[in-house]
């Protein structure tokens, strides 16, 4: 177990910053309240920052941690979510956003290496200059940063082309919580030696080990890309075409759904006259050779408009296709202008089951009363399912009304075969579900990961491993 806040003497302060050099320590209360959040509702002031700036800062920073039981919370770009990279318990904030060269980029390997603070858009358009792709895109990508993507095995809109996050990690070099170095997987793109250790700390959330470099897949840049946006007249009909190109063969690059409610939000911020008519939206994107593209388009686009959609619209060069994509990304600010807090849950359902989900969704709306803006990846299930509720961070009983509503949507989620989180993480925001999302025999052997990697509970206690 990790050890609480209140059992914290200020006293070790000084032996961190002889341990690590007083260059890379703030404690400075602004410092510590900044890196103490993330974008969800909660915070914690850790004791004191350390900025790594190389492995060997890391190294010496759980050295010292481990000696001394004191608690380490990891935190990249502080993006998340989920709370992941709060300090709950107070102790060392250990921040590598300052870890951020671009080691190398290898064509002839298909590989890139990089530290962990990278943000992901710089190394995407480092590897396109090259004409190479590194297509895990999640919606923060120009702000997140490459570690906090392997924290959360991050996805986005092309995981349903081409995989999450776990899909292009070939090799991590991994501080573990006694500061000793693991070097796992390496620049092969096979490789069956030994155990999935790089699985084990992929989507980890900081709770085994430190990753201070990654060796990353890349594959050929795709030579063209074409888009198509559809409005429907209700959410179910939109959801119900996702099943038609999906069963007909297609294999989109991007298939993202957005519900009338979340329109309206986008029309009010963005203006009226950004989006057509329409209680549903739907973005299919295609991409591959120039010579095929085009005319792939034009036959998606005579299926998608035989789903009865109201307005079919094409993006064929790309300059239009990323103006479609900006839009899809000003959604969820859309979402924050209306200015009701936004539960952002990020679950998972079976393909099949998503009619189901928008139904059951808009069920709860009308037993809660509280707004559900539902928009995201349709291709894979991954429906961000948003509660938007006023007064969430101010009224006890507003909270405690969402919270039960949370509730209900996430045993419904378990009970139809679907997962609590597919991108953001457990992190605090869904740690009271864990245990009925996983078997005993899965939680147990979480925690006896736990114990063997982090036996004094160190890394990023208080979060879903107890």
């Amino acid at each position: 177990m990790g050890v609480g806040i209140e059992d914290i003497k200020a006293e070790w302060v000084e032996g961190l910053i002889e341990a690590v050099g007083g260059e890379i320590v703030v404690t400075t209360e602004s410092v510590r309240e900044e890196f103490g959040k993330d974008r969800w509702h909660a915070a914690s002031v850790p004791q004191a920052v350390v900025h790594a700036r190389r492995r060997e800062d890391v190294v010496a920073t759980l050295k010292f941690a481990n000696e001394h039981k004191i608690p380490v919370t990891t935190r990249g770009a502080g993006v998340g979510y989920v709370g992941g990279c709060v300090p709950t318990q107070g102790g060392i904030l250990l921040s590598v956003r300052k870890m951020d060269k671009v080691l190398e980029i290898n064509p002839a390997d298909g590989v890139a290496v990089v530290e962990p603070g990278v943000i992901l858009n710089d190394l995407q358009e480092a590897v396109r200059g090259k004409g190479w792709y590194y297509p895990p895109d999640p919606a923060s990508l120009k702000e997140c940063s490459i570690g906090g993507t392997i924290a959360t095995n991050a996805g986005g809109p092309r995981c349903v082309k081409y995989g999450v996050t776990r899909h292009y990690i070939l090799g991590l070099e991994v501080v573990l919580p006694n500061g000793e170095v693991l070097e796992t997987g390496g620049r092969c793109h096979k490789n069956k030696t030994g155990l999935d250790l790089i699985g084990m700390f992929v989507g980890s959330e900081g709770l085994l080990g430190v990753v201070t470099r990654a060796t990353l897949r890349l594959i050929p840049h795709p030579e063209a890309r074409a888009m198509l946006t559809a409005t429907f007249a209700e959410f179910e009909e939109a959801a119900e075409a996702v099943q038609t190109i999906l069963n007909s063969g297609w294999q989109p690059s991007g298939l993202e759904i957005t519900d009338g409610f979340t329109l309206k939000a986008a029309r009010d911020y963005l203006g009226p006259e950004t989006l057509p008519d329409g209680n549903a939206h739907l973005i299919v994107e295609l991409d591959g050779r120039k010579d095929t593209v085009l005319r792939d388009l034009e036959k998606l686009h005579q299926l998608v408009g035989s789903c009865g959609a109201l307005s079919v619209d094409e993006a064929r060069d790309k300059e239009s296709c990323e103006a479609i994509w900006q839009l899809r990304r000003e959604f969820s600010y859309s979402l924050r202008a209306t200015g009701l807090i936004k539960l952002n849950e990020d679950i998972v359902v079976p393909r099949s089951k998503l009619v189901e989900l928008v139904k059951f969704a808009r069920q709860l709306e009308r037993d809660t009363g509280i707004p559900v803006a539902c928009f995201g990846h349709a291709g894979d299930g991954n429906i961000h399912t948003n509660l938007m509720v006023k007064d969430y961070d101010t009224d006890a009983a507003a909270r405690e009304k969402a919270d039960a509503a949370l509730d209900v949507l996430f045993r419904w989620i378990i009970a139809n075969d679907g997962k609590i989180t597919g991108e953001h993480g457990v992190g605090l925001a869904k740690k009271r579900w864990f245990k009925d999302a996983v078997t005993p025999v899965a939680a147990d052997v979480h925690r006896q990961l736990k114990a063997t990697l982090d036996p004094n509970g160190i890394l990023n206690p208080g979060k879903f491993i107890e």
